[in-house]
């Protein structure tokens, strides 16, 4: 589950360790459909060549790692040009990478072309000092409860939502639950006077 082998731990408690390794830009030709795609998009942007950090194909997948000061702008070009077309938006997914220094918060944006049966992700990052990201919620509104579900688990701040508050947790509860800084266990649970042991605690099913 964790990248280890040669234990029967599957809690994380354990201490173990996975080497993070993030893809490497692609190089051209990207294959595909995926060339023009990125050529239309610098054609559509030309005031903003560094909209796009880095391209990335892996495992037959095309992710553009996009600069969060651009992403509302490339978000209605993808929507909007009869190119391109992603007019489904599919869902934001929140990740935490604590070591990854003045990038620690991204969001992954899924798109799809219903047009022309196409899938493609946007990437965004943003410092743990300074979460904020732009919605997109005024491009895509199905994204309303996703941007809300990524802030109360993650922490992102998208500027710009029509009301960004929790949406599982209540809304004083303290910290993000899926950050990797959050405690795994040994918690009060307001629900029902309960709490969770830490992993430590808990029946082993060895």
């Amino acid at each position: 589950m964790f990248g280890a082998k040669g234990t029967p731990d599957t809690s994380g408690y354990g201490r173990l360790r996975r080497v993070i390794e993030f893809p490497a830009p692609s190089q051209r030709p990207y294959g595909g459909w995926y060339d023009a795609a990125v050529d239309r998009i610098a054609e559509l942007m030309p005031s903003t060549p560094n909209a796009i950090t880095k391209v990335v194909v892996e495992r037959g997948d095309l992710t553009l790692h996009v600069h969060r000061d651009h992403l509302l702008a490339l978000a209605k070009i993808l929507r909007d040009d009869a190119y391109l077309r992603f007019e489904l938006f599919s869902g934001v997914s929140g990740v935490h990478y604590p070591t990854d220094t003045g990038r620690e918060l991204h969001a992954v944006y899924h798109l799809a072309s219903l047009t022309h049966n196409r899938r493609i992700r946007l990437e965004v990052s943003a410092p743990d000092g300074d979460p904020h990201i732009p919605s997109v919620v005024s491009v895509y509104p199905s994204a309303d409860w996703h941007e809300r579900e990524t802030f109360d688990m993650f922490g992102l701040i998208f500027d710009g939502h029509p009301h960004l508050t929790r949406i599982l947790m209540p809304d004083d509860w303290p910290g993000h639950p899926q950050r990797k800084d959050y405690p795994l266990g040994g918690i009060p649970v307001e629900y029902k006077g309960a709490t969770i042991p830490s992993p430590d605690n808990r029946r082993s099913y060895n």
